[in-house]
């Protein structure tokens, strides 16, 4: 099929602010494209700015400079008047649109763009590396562009880009494969468990467009693709724990470090991913070596939690220090100044077997028999099984004592449910103890001007929590306060490359920012208090209506969540619990 065909549905997606219409458009794209599998997988990716999944770390890596290097080389247009028309246009997209439709050179010949061919040459622009990669990148680039209608260079050159916005994200699009080869939206839900563990959006489109339900079961738990996480709720209390996930629970301390998800294949190599199922092994080589070595022939999946720790005293590190180890050089020197220690809770799959439908009560047996004694590299996390509060509390205490965020309770019951945030994981932090100090992790989506000595900067960050029921990211504050003097001045330079022209479509506001942000950044964010708005969309009509939650008083705690992806902020029910339980400490003080 012609790219030019996807470019008109993705105009018309970028027309809509309507997720139901977008979705029936989507639906429509996928059904034009069951013939043709291969290309429908491509698109699957392509739709929400990707070209392979995120564990295999495939990135476009072109700037600015470049892309519009290649639009004046592709069109005739001189480099000057295109950094001209930029500026006042502000979009790649639509710059590139318009360089097109005023091209000062014709080619002798233009070939029909195929969605194959405009794959093919963006992930010829990812791959290309070494002296030349910069000129590979442009001429690609600029040899789809020759071949482009107009709007197919929008659509090409914001995915170059990494900036296609949409508004359309993975859930969008498992909505749209639902319906089009499902029968029913309702059924989105059998795409999302297999989605959940093989994080692959090409494979699940191409497989249920060309063997429906049968095609689903062949997708299983598999060495190399990560599992999407399982993820907890939180609550204030070892009561009310007690109530929800008791009578009895497995108490864990609660680290405050990486989350890792740990590969061993039986070959030894170990590969290990983020919680954002990205591929951090490269600054990691010890905690790989540690498990390639004590685990060697065998296959494991293993959940942890990886800290830094003093080298002097073993004492635990704060995250922070921990983030040391990301940066790309210097790691031998980072790995000596950072040693870590990774504590592992869970194994989801052993020596050919998947483990995730297995209660956690007969894992945690498996986990013990597998794991090492004593070493100074990999542990089991320490846990605890108590029936009753007092015996919570205590170990709650003893956890915060060891210098832990707190316990995360389990249910011994409960199956790892990969992606899903329930009530079978319950966290219980430190900070829970008292109103809102407890922080939550918050999307950047707009941001205000700043005036007097904030002049030239931004005032202040709209912020957003995610409601995942939606794929919609919907505002809870307005943040000012928190950031250092040099935060401060850098903010407009640091969050430029996720600066459009108009509200995201997944974005929900009644606050006109004054530059909107693409829903990318996650901020650590503690305030006072919940509190109803008149203004915010978060929880919108849920506890009042026309009214919504704020966060009263919001300050940044300094910690830039980058080990965090916009879906996994906290959440819009989240925020509602943390509101109700406000309520009901204030009825219990009064």
């Amino acid at each position: 099929m012609r790219f030019l065909k996807v470019a008109e549905y993705y105009r018309k997606i970028e027309e809509t602010s309507g997720r139901l219409e977008m979705i029936s458009l989507l639906k429509n794209l996928f059904l034009e494209l069951k013939d043709s599998p291969e290309d429908l997988e491509k698109v699957a990716y392509l739709t929400i700015g990707k070209l392979r999944p995120d564990y295999e770390g495939v990135e476009l890596g072109i700037g600015e400079k470049l892309a519009l290097k290649a639009i004046s080389l592709s069109t005739g247009i001189k480099e000057s008047r295109i950094n001209s028309e930029y500026k006042k246009l502000g979009d790649v997209g639509i710059l590139a649109e318009w360089a097109v439709k005023n091209r000062a050179i014709t080619p002798f010949v233009m070939e029909e763009l195929t969605i194959s061919r405009v794959y093919r040459d963006l992930l010829r622009i990812a791959k290309a590396s070494g002296q030349s990669s910069q000129d590979v990148k442009i001429r690609t680039f600029a040899g789809l562009l020759s071949d482009a209608e107009p709007i197919e260079a929008r659509y090409i050159a914001r995915i170059v880009m990494g900036k296609l916005r949409l508004g359309i994200q993975d859930m969008t699009v498992l909505d749209a494969l639902a319906e089009a080869f499902l029968g029913s939206r309702s059924r989105r839900l059998l795409l999302e468990q297999k989605y959940n563990i093989y994080p692959d959006i090409g494979r699940i489109a191409r497989v249920v467009a060309e063997e429906g339900d049968a095609g689903l079961g062949k997708i299983e738990v598999r060495l190399g693709v990560p599992i999407r996480p399982m993820l907890a709720q939180r609550l204030k209390s070892a009561k009310e724990i007690l109530e929800k996930a008791g009578p009895r629970v497995i108490a864990e301390y609660k680290y405050d470090g990486e989350r890792m998800q740990i590969h061993i294949h039986r070959d030894g190599m170990v590969e290990i991913f983020s919680r954002r199922l990205e591929n951090i092994t490269n600054p990691y080589p010890d905690v790989a070596e540690a498990f390639s070595r004590y685990f060697s022939g065998r296959e494991a999946i293993f959940d942890s939690e990886t800290v830094a720790v003093n080298p002097n005293t073993g004492e635990i590190l704060p995250f922070q220090e921990l983030m040391h180890r990301r940066r790309k050089y210097g790691i031998e020197k980072a790995m000596e100044e950072y040693p870590t220690t990774t504590y592992v809770f869970d194994v989801l799959y052993l020596d050919g077997r998947s483990l995730i439908d297995v209660p956690l009560e007969e894992r945690r047996k498996m986990l013990e028999k597998i794991l090492p004694r004593k070493h100074d590299l990999i542990k089991e996390v320490t846990y605890r099984i108590v029936e009753d509060e007092e015996s919570l509390e205590q170990f709650f205490e003893e956890a915060v004592e060891y210098g832990t965020e707190g316990v995360m309770a389990k249910d011994p019951r409960s199956i790892y449910q990969a992606g899903i945030r329930g009530w079978s994981w319950i966290k219980l932090k430190r900070s829970y103890m008292s109103k809102m100090v407890e922080p939550v992790d918050l999307v950047v989506v707009g941001a205000f001007a700043g005036k007097g000595k904030r002049a030239g900067t931004y005032g202040a960050l709209l912020m957003a929590v995610y409601d995942p029921k939606t794929d919609r990211y919907k505002t809870v504050c307005k943040m000012g306060s928190g950031f250092t003097d040099e935060e401060l001045a850098s903010l407009p330079e640091r969050l430029k490359e996720y600066r459009i022209q108009f509200r995201d479509p997944s974005v929900e506001s009644k606050l006109e920012a004054d530059v909107w942000l693409e829903p990318a950044i996650v901020l650590e964010v503690i305030g006072d208090e919940i509190t109803l708005s008149p203004v915010h969309t978060c929880a919108w009509g849920v506890v009042r209506r026309n009214s919504g939650l704020a966060i009263r008083f919001p300050r940044f705690t300094g910690r830039w969540r980058d080990d965090k992806g916009p879906e996994d902020a906290t959440t819009e029910e989240e925020i509602i619990s943390m509101y109700k339980a406000q309520l009901t400490k204030v009825v219990e003080e009064s």
